[in-house]
């Protein structure tokens, strides 16, 4: 009974949003936070303080994707109203008019670099509205950028699931390595599927095989470093990657290598200025200088932007206590006199630094207007607002289904699948990565709060405990696919509605065939 009263709320989710004429997320992901409430409230008989504080909590990390998604909306807004986008689109189309090379060289290459710059959602943020600008359907976008942004995220935002992901396990150094390696290994396989299925969504199986020369060149020009430099370290593989890939992207597309030759393909638009192109790209040039810059640790910035020695702090009364860090992190701590708490940082997370500052930075440079600025942020305001009551139901109930201890619904779910495998587990531990991913929106988390369970399964049933940790972290990434806050973020910022319960019942496809990769090298890595 308790399982069947875990499982219940998300099959009611599940239900909700991928039924035929489905439920909007904004009330869907509410109704079942609700749900999710009564059942602890009666069945698990949870605190009702702890509850609440949740609650609370919740409201503080919505500020986190909410505000990214307003600073990604406000830089799409302001290449838009500059004509940036249309250069930019201009540009892409003389570097190859081929629809499958602007695809692979944005939705793919670009966007690996961006994940292991940054992770938070960022990469399908900046990309999708590129893509969009070049004329592409904004819900296939959508669909391209969740399946594409998989490969790279174990490894994204410098390697922070990896290496921050575990770090609550004990685990040395070396085992974080060869976790590392055996989770790029796995990676590398599903390369050459996972991008075929994602440009399935918006060209023709095709014209896939025919530019299938072009598009294995530019999977491995990303994934062959990456795989390389996974053998020596866990930070760097995707952001290392990603630029490798990148280049290398746009002079085989440039060079026409491994591109199908058509009418279309061979009338390339009239050439660009150079310094018209700079200018139109300096947003997005700044935009990854500054990622880069804040999140290799190596630099110290990142370090400074994360400080929390204690700036100021106040008590709140029966609310709890307000803690403002150097850097500015704002954490409500000791929520209801429980322990919940929730921060938001300030300067780290990429909605200040670099949406806004990047936007303020090139207000003057493309010389805008009072009114055009009044438009751009008038129209991102407009555009949030129902994707933060989304957010918040879904953060809601994903802080209630981790209430509880081992007793938790989602520890519950998570040991009831061990349960069900047995010793055929490694075969299966990925799902449980996916499921973390799609509750909690992050590989990170999913990694946090899996890991230990994974590791104890593999620990009691004699399995190899890195591999099974590189499953785990394989899952969190492929889970991105079906992660109800990506999907929201991606949706708000194409400004595509009502589309969440289709982007998951046709992302969950690709999932399951990741899922299947990654069964089948545990297999093979097992022998």
């Amino acid at each position: 009974m308790p399982l069947l009263f875990s499982i219940a709320p998300i099959v009611l989710l599940i239900w909700m949003m991928t039924k035929r004429n489905g439920v909007p997320s904004y009330l869907a992901l509410p109704l079942t936070a609700a749900v999710v409430y009564a059942v602890q409230l009666l069945w698990f008989d949870a605190s009702l303080r702890l509850l609440h504080a949740n609650i609370i909590t919740a409201l503080v990390s919505t500020l986190t994707p909410i505000t990214i998604i307003a600073g990604a909306i406000l830089l799409n807004k302001l290449m838009q109203v500059s004509g940036a986008e249309n250069v930019v689109r201009r540009w892409l189309e003389t570097i190859s008019p081929n629809p499958v090379a602007q695809l692979m060289i944005i939705g793919w290459a670009f966007a690996f670099m961006i994940e292991g710059a940054s992770g938070f959602g960022t990469p399908a943020a900046i990309a999708a509205p590129i893509l969009v600008g070049l004329g592409f359907n904004p819900l296939r976008v959508a669909l391209l950028t969740l399946v594409m942004n998989s490969v790279p995220v174990s490894f994204g935002a410098v390697g922070t699931p990896t290496w921050f992901g575990f770090a609550n396990l004990g685990l040395s150094d070396t085992s974080l390595l060869e976790i590392g390696r055996q989770t790029a290994l796995i990676h590398f396989v599903a390369g050459f599927v996972i991008p075929l299925l994602a440009l399935r969504f918006i060209v023709s199986w095709q014209d896939i095989r025919r530019n299938l020369p072009f598009i294995l060149l530019s999977v491995l020009s990303c994934t062959v470093p990456y795989l390389l430099l996974a053998q020596v370290n866990y930070e760097f593989p995707a952001l290392v990657g990603g630029a490798i890939g990148l280049a290398l992207s746009v002079l085989l597309a440039r060079c026409g290598i491994g591109l199908a030759r058509s009418d279309k393909s061979q009338s390339a638009g009239q050439a660009v200025p150079f310094l018209q192109v700079v200018k139109a790209m300096t947003p997005t040039l700044l935009l990854i200088a500054i990622l880069i810059v804040t999140r290799v640790h190596q630099l110290g910035l990142k370090a400074l932007l994360n400080n929390t020695a204690l700036l100021w702090q106040e008590k709140l009364g029966w609310l709890g206590e307000l803690r403002i860090s150097r850097a500015l992190i704002v954490e409500l701590q000791q929520v209801l006199g429980t322990s919940a708490a929730a921060g938001y940082k300030t300067l780290y997370v990429p909605a200040l630094i670099p949406f806004l500052l990047v936007v303020l930075l090139c207000i003057p440079l493309f010389r805008l207007n009072g009114g055009q600025v009044r438009q751009m942020f008038s129209e991102t305001g407009g555009r949030i607002a129902r994707p933060f009551i989304a957010l918040f139901g879904a953060l809601v109930m994903v802080n209630l289904m981790m209430q509880g201890g081992d007793n938790a619904p989602v520890i519950l779910i998570g040991k009831a699948l061990a349960a069900l495998t047995g010793e055929s587990w490694l075969l299966f531990s990925s799902f449980l990565g996916a499921l973390g991913s799609f509750f909690s929106g992050s590989n990170t988390v999913s990694n946090l709060t899996f890991g230990g369970i994974q590791q104890s399964i593999a620990q009691s049933s004699g399995l190899d405990v890195n591999l099974t940790l590189a499953l785990q972290s394989v899952g969190g990434a492929m889970g991105n696919m079906v992660c109800l806050n990506n999907i929201i973020a991606v949706c708000s910022i194409l400004g595509i509605g009502n589309a969440e319960g289709k982007i998951i019942r046709k992302t969950a496809l690709p999932m399951l065939a990741y899922g299947g990769i990654a069964a089948g090298m545990a297999a093979i890595l097992t022998l």
